[in-house]
């Protein structure tokens, strides 16, 4: 039984068919800066997320690629990790279908409905989408076909995928059973789905028109977790991965101490398209198991762009890696966390993202930033004044702001209104530039009396302050930036905490940094905007082209990890290198730029994504490593790159790997 000072919330568990694109990474985002936000307020927080990867579309997918489901599917879960670490994902797991304890637990859940009557044996005949993982009736059809005699032969689920019909031996769960049941416990928990509408969704569409069984198990593929008790049936996509929010915390296994402290989960955040099935179908299957619900199911909105609903056949995709990789993390996490409004569409074009992060982020809180460090630094010799209030006529008004915002941002934040929130940050960012114009300082530090001298200080000090309560409030929507306010105001990033804060504490004697430099530079609206849009007007075809050939490469890569041939081996052409000159490349924050004597007639250029583990990456100049040599050349932000450094990864930190002095440079490894 979850207590008070313990947090649970839950992404959906994600079908990994495909790379995925900045509307599918708002989810995770949105739910890490939930999971973050409670943590600043001391909670005992669990956050997970995953990969669903059961069912025919991925045993279709590992088909065409000629690999085993298995080596499929781990290619595809590195992939989403990767990119969730790119995220800066503060995810405590990370749960897949395939593991091990999940599958069993699934097992002894089906076992159990089966053994209280809650599942009984029959036969399905209906229109199935493989895309969507689900059943229709042929009045759920978006659109129908018919042959001449006006036979339906097929047609398109609500989603536009198409349909195939199915006849099979199936399990089906009595969802009917507790169709009244769950009625009445919409009622009397009018919170459980937010926002409210879904809920008026699922009544009016889904509950009042009559409930159906649903269909739990198929025998058409063998890919997922078998009946135990009647091996040729597999248990269907919602069963299997909709316990994954439960198994992932020890349910169904000895091992179940963090379910007795988590659950119920706080909040379950999903997309609008998947609300049915986890305001539904999961409140019935806890029920049917005993178990209490979720506090809440929230159903988000889908982030569109101007022609409607991302899709790679569109050729309107744009991808997270991308935006960060270019703009940074901040500017990605910003936005989409701006962009949705509370429980409805949003819309990505690329002109509104150059806006936000020119006008939000650039002027508004940038140039904030790198006026009150300059002025501090030449009307007070680089140290912020003692806080005193009411010295000038509007720092009061200025510090009833900043408490509001706290007070707000603390409500919206618990109340999962992410863009109100960042709203009520802009509200005090927009008051302290406007206190700048009210106050005049450069008209104060003209003046040479006391007076005046005391109401410059007292700017410079709110000033501080001001920024100081922004960046504590930022840290659950952006990782970097606050912790760059705090730098460059010279303060200690030990002292962000949340949940005490209030105006007018910094320390005496605190020294901003000598020179700031802006943490969001303006970006050219004309190149980025046609950048962006270049992004999403590649051809589907090249997209898919390669990110099959990126799947079925990682996939190989993952099952070749456990095994490989000498001959491959011997392949590899591993040289003894010495660093001569090693520098950032410029705009790519990632990325150092080594010049290397590998025993060739001229330097090699190697580019290495290990920026973030070497500030000061002249340490490694004389060093002698180890390089692969024999890699095709590629170019990366316009600089070329004639091999691979070698390095080490533990406990989320990369180290080179350095080789003695005694080995001659383009000596080979054997």
């Amino acid at each position: 039984m979850s207590s008070d000072n313990t947090y649970y919330i839950t992404t959906p568990i994600y079908y990994p068919s495909g790379k995925l694109h900045i509307g599918n990474s708002y989810t995770t985002i949105a739910s890490d800066a939930e999971a973050r936000y409670q943590r600043l307020l001391g909670k005992d927080v669990f956050f997970l997320t995953g990969t669903d990867e059961h069912g025919l579309k991925i045993e279709q997918k590992a088909d065409e690629l000629n690999i085993e489901p298995q080596a499929y599917v781990d290619g595809m879960a590195a992939d989403i990790k990767k990119l969730w670490k790119l995220l800066d994902i503060s995810n405590d797991k990370f749960i897949r279908t395939t593991d091990d304890y999940h599958e069993k637990a699934v097992q002894k859940i089906f076992q159990q409905f089966l053994d209280q009557g809650d599942i009984y044996l029959g036969e399905y005949e209906g229109w199935y989408s493989v895309s969507d993982e689900e059943y229709f009736t042929e009045s759920q059809l978006l659109e129908v076909y018919r042959d001449e005699d006006g036979k339906v032969t097929g047609g398109k689920a609500p989603s536009g995928h198409e349909v195939e019909l199915v006849k099979e031996q199936s399990y089906f769960f009595k969802m009917s059973k507790y169709a009244d049941w769950l009625l009445d416990y919409y009622q009397t928990h009018p919170n459980f789905i937010q926002p409210a509408t879904r809920m008026n969704e699922m009544i009016n569409n889904f509950i009042k028109p009559g409930l159906e069984d649903l269909a739990v198990t198929r025998t058409g593929f063998k890919w997922g977790v078998p009946v135990k008790s009647d091996p040729k049936h597999i248990v269907y996509v919602w069963v299997d991965a909709l316990s994954n929010y439960i198994t992932a915390l020890g349910y169904g296994s000895d091992d179940d101490g963090n379910f007795k402290k988590f659950w119920p989960a706080n909040v379950q955040m999903v997309g609008k398209e998947i609300v049915r099935f986890h305001t539904i179908y999961w409140p019935i299957m806890l029920h049917a198991l005993g178990l209490e619900l979720p506090k809440q199911i929230f159903g988000h909105g889908w982030l569109l762009m101007r022609n409607g609903k991302m899709s790679k056949s569109k050729g309107n995709v744009i991808y997270p890696d991308t935006i960060v990789e270019k703009y940074g993390l901040d500017a990605l996490r910003y936005y989409l966390l701006k962009s949705m409004p509370y429980g409805n569409d949003g819309i990505f074009t690329p002109e509104d993202f150059v806006d936000k992060v020119n006008f939000d982020l650039a002027n508004d809180l940038g140039n904030l930033l790198n006026r009150t460090v300059a002025m501090i630094n030449q009307y007070e010799g680089g140290t912020i004044p003692t806080f005193v209030s009411g010295v000038n006529v509007v720092d009061e008004d200025l510090e009833s702001v900043a408490a509001t915002t706290i007070v707000n941002f603390k409500k919206l934040m618990a109340d999962l209104h992410f863009a109100d929130a960042l709203s009520e940050i802009w509200k005090l960012v927009a008051r302290s530039n406007k206190y700048i114009d009210e106050t005049e300082p450069w008209v104060l530090a003209k003046k040479d009396d006391d007076e005046s001298k005391r109401k410059l200080a007292s700017v410079m000090n709110h000033l501080a302050e001001s920024l100081r309560v922004v960046a504590v409030l930022l840290q659950p929507i952006m990782t970097e930036a606050p912790i760059k306010i705090f730098t460059q105001l010279g303060l200690e990033t030990d002292d962000m905490g949340l949940k005490d804060l209030r105006f007018g504490v910094i320390p005496a004697n605190t020294t901003v940094i000598a020179k700031g430099t802006p943490i969001f530079p303006r970006l050219d609206v004309e190149k980025e905007v046609s950048f962006l849009q270049g992004q999403m007007t590649k051809t589907d075809k090249k997209k898919g082209r390669a990110a099959i050939q990126a799947a079925k490469d990682q996939a190989q890569s993952e099952e070749g990890k456990k095994e490989i041939r000498i001959e491959a081996f011997d392949k590899v052409e591993m040289r003894v290198a010495e660093v001569q000159a090693v520098d950032h490349v410029k705009g790519a924050d990632k990325l150092l730029k080594f010049q290397l004597d590998a025993g060739d007639e001229e330097p090699r250029q190697i580019l290495s994504g290990i920026a973030e583990w070497y500030p000061q990456p002249e340490v490694l100049v004389g060093k002698k490593i180890i390089i692969v040599a024999n890699l095709k050349p590629r170019k990366m932000r316009g600089e070329m790159s004639q091999g691979m450094i070698l390095s080490t990864e533990h406990d989320g930190k990369v180290t080179v790997v350095e080789i003695g002095n005694d080995h001659a440079n383009g000596s080979v490894l054997g």
